[in-house]
């Protein structure tokens, strides 16, 4: 079972809405959401997932951005007022699968749902910081959760006896774009392979965006498409595709058509290097039609490609 883990940005919500909408996740992916904040298209992507009836993780208790915020700082009769309440509609279905990071306020949490009738063995937990083993124990003691996420480290393996899940960050971030030019193609993971001999029921990355959350973006010098793929021994891999363009921030839209004609022509080597998926399909057609898409859709695009891609590659080997 693959946990890709998404920050809930516009582009990140609108890829696994697109991926649900057009039924390309496959049985054997559940996407986790640390939702970022209070937005109608956070609803609209939980709405999706209620309606095609797929498992969807949504954290109660982000760690960033302004999320838990908009919820306290709601004003009667607002907008927001709607979409506050439309996510505690939402989040009582049973496709979406109640999620808590541990830290202080886990307890309280915890101690609300089992009021709401809230199993904890429904739960899917983040578990990642040593400071709360001790607090993970005297609540999980007796009753295990449904998912438990932790890094691949002895201390969370003797606390954590039943349901782990491999939590790691498998994106090398460069500080710049351009810098993914000095190794265009490295190793991604291999987690896929290993996980159920090393005892864990599923494994879980922070796809090609990582674990770093950025409050706000910027105009970047160089354009870069991050696209996995399998090798020959089955571990995955991951090509960068950067502009050459990159003197200053002048111009994206040619910046993004040289980095994803590098990608047409990678992709149209004979045998094809990767299997196609919607978001690789999507960025071939903005190459043979020179269109661009927008920065957000760029990462949108690469994003979707990896979770479907794992989603085909779970279904084939089990």
């Amino acid at each position: 079972m693959y946990f890709p883990y998404v920050r809930g940005r516009q582009y990140e919500l609108l890829a696994l809405r697109e991926l649900s909408e057009k039924d390309l996740l496959g049985s054997f992916v559940t996407p986790i959401i640390e939702p970022v904040k209070l937005s109608p298209t956070l609803n609209k992507t939980m709405s999706i997932f209620i309606q095609t009836n797929h498992q969807l993780s949504v954290i109660r208790n982000p760690v960033v951005g302004s999320f838990l915020k908009d919820l306290k700082d709601v004003k009667y009769g607002s907008k927001e007022e709607v979409y506050k309440d439309e996510f505690r509609t939402q989040y009582k279905e049973n496709a979406i699968i109640k999620s808590v990071i541990m830290q202080p306020n886990a307890k309280s949490l915890l101690e609300y749902w089992d009021q709401e009738s809230v199993n904890k063995e429904d739960l899917l937990v983040i578990n990642t910081n040593r400071e709360y083993l001790e607090l993970y124990d005297q609540l999980f003691g007796n009753i295990m959760p449904r998912y438990a996420l932790i890094p691949d480290e002895s201390a969370f393996r003797r606390k954590v006896h039943k349901n782990k899940v491999l939590l790691e960050d498998k994106f090398e971030k460069q500080n710049r774009n351009a810098d993914y030019q000095k190794q265009e193609d490295e190793f991604f993971s291999d987690a896929h392979l290993y996980y159920k001999e090393d005892g864990f029921i599923g494994f879980s990355d922070y796809s090609v965006v990582g674990n770093e959350y950025l409050e706000a973006g910027f105009a970047p010098y160089a354009v870069a498409i991050h696209i996995v793929y399998f090798a020959g021994d089955k571990s995955l891999r991951v090509k960068h595709f950067v502009s050459d363009s990159n003197e200053d921030i002048s111009n994206p839209a040619l910046k993004f058509y040289e980095a994803v004609s590098k990608l047409a022509s990678w992709y149209n080597e004979t045998p094809h290097p990767v299997q196609i998926t919607m978001g690789l399909k999507t960025f071939l057609e903005h190459y043979e039609k020179q269109t661009y898409p927008g920065l957000g859709t760029v990462k949108k695009l690469s994003l979707m490609h990896h979770i479907e891609l794992m989603g085909k590659y779970l279904s084939e080997v089990d």
